[in-house]
């Protein structure tokens, strides 16, 4: 049974591999959610605990990649020209769309305040991948594009002391024995920062300079990235710092210290982390799906419904007021803020760290699950038309075919 499944798993990679093109209209998520409910849910071939520890071991593993070749990829050279709106989606909008979230998951599902700020900041960061069809379509501005590459690139990594601090909260009023309580949890954060530069920093200064020596193999360079991913994460673990936070400030850290040559070897941590990021999803449809369906309560599909819908665009509405961004664009860049793979981690973090605690912590897992799942459905099927629409609207002097395509991670399948 076991290796039937495998291999249905692995069949399913190649066909989509074949097939990503043609099936455009989809996305790569909703391909494989489907594939894993079938498997999972229909066939039955696939069976486990949602909660297992394997399970998120390969989910961490997964955001840990993303988060550092995310943050790898930023220059900021190449961000002055809309540095404004990226502040402002940044530094207002994702706090304000914790805040909404937090508020209506407090008023909505009757939850303490620690919870509520776990649901609304899970709920916060975007996944480009879901919308894959925006990121690659021509007909939007390139500009548009670039900034929702960069906000979901970013916000993940943004929300995650966010998440941290929640939990710590949660475990805090609980009195969970063994955990490090507020202030421990915010002393794991800079630890882990900290540990992020320094292993960030220095492995690409290593790589560069053996680069220029002519010492290293370039054969070799992409395995030694995607293994100092990983150092910066198990370091920051067996330190008790923030894993997640030392991987993200690594990316940084590696994307200064390496310059324009380790842009190849991320390029293989994000080709690794596409594998990944397919079983993940999987998995999901496998096993959280189904688990998922049987906790539903209409508080928790009006949450999921406002989350993508009111929250997300009034976060986006209040950032760019006074922007000059037209209220078409503000729109679409307010709906296609799609919930993925960072929320699922991160509520896979909960269920790990708060399984003793007594609380609602069930219905906030299942919130945060049907609202990815939600949101895989909405936005992939509306990714395409909707591009088309918008990019139809705009002006042919907004478009500029000539620039540069941004590059989108995640699984972005390009037609």
């Amino acid at each position: 049974m076991e290796l039937i499944a495998l291999s249905l798993i692995l069949a399913a990679i190649v066909v989509w591999a074949a097939i990503s093109t043609r099936a455009a209209i989809i996305s790569t998520p909703i391909f494989f959610v489907t594939v894993g409910a079938l498997l999972g849910g229909g066939m039955h071939l696939i069976r486990g605990d949602p909660e297992a520890h394997q399970i998120k071991i390969v989910a961490e593993v997964t955001l840990v990649w993303v988060l550092f070749a995310d943050a790898s990829r930023v220059r900021i050279s190449d961000l002055r020209a809309d540095h404004s709106r990226y502040v402002r989606l940044l530094a207002v909008g994702l706090p304000l769309a914790i805040a909404f979230g937090a508020v209506t998951g407090f008023a909505l599902l009757d939850i303490s305040p620690w919870y509520a700020l776990l649901l609304g900041a899970a709920l916060a960061p975007t996944d480009a991948a879901l919308g894959s069809a925006v990121m690659s379509d021509r007909r939007v501005p390139q500009r548009v594009r670039q900034t929702l590459n960069v906000e979901s690139g970013l916000n993940d990594g943004i929300a995650t002391p966010v998440v941290i601090v929640a939990l710590a909260g949660i475990a805090a009023d609980a009195g969970l024995a063994g955990h490090p309580g507020l202030e421990g949890s915010l002393l794991a954060l800079l630890i882990g920062a900290w540990l992020g530069v320094g292993i960030g920093a220095g492995g690409g200064l290593l790589l560069r300079q053996a680069s220029r020596r002519g010492w290293s193999s370039e054969e070799f360079a992409g395995p030694a990235v995607l293994a100092l991913s990983l150092l910066a994460y198990v370091c920051a673990v067996l330190l008790g710092a923030n894993g997640f936070v030392a991987a993200f400030v690594g990316g940084f850290a590696f994307g200064i210290s390496a310059g324009r040559g380790g842009e190849k070897e991320v390029y293989y941590v994000e080709q690794t982390c596409g594998l990944s990021s397919m079983v993940c999803w999987l998995l999901f449809g496998a096993l959280a799906v189904p688990t998922m369906m049987t906790s539903l309560s209409w508080q928790v599909v009006v949450y999921a419904i406002l989350s993508l819908t009111v929250i997300r665009i009034l976060s986006v509405a209040i950032c760019l007021l006074r922007s000059g961004t037209d209220w078409r664009t503000t729109a679409f860049i307010g709906w296609f803020g799609p919930r993925g793979l960072a929320s699922v981690v991160f509520a896979l973090i909960a269920l790990d760290e708060l399984r003793d605690v007594p609380g609602p912590l069930q219905a906030v897992v299942a919130t945060i699950g049907f609202t990815v799942l939600l949101s895989v459905v909405a936005h992939g099927l509306s990714a395409h038309p909707l591009a088309g629409r918008y990019g139809a609207s705009r002006d042919a002097s907004e478009h500029r075919t000539s620039e540069p395509e941004p590059v989108v991670r995640r699984l972005v399948s390009k037609p």
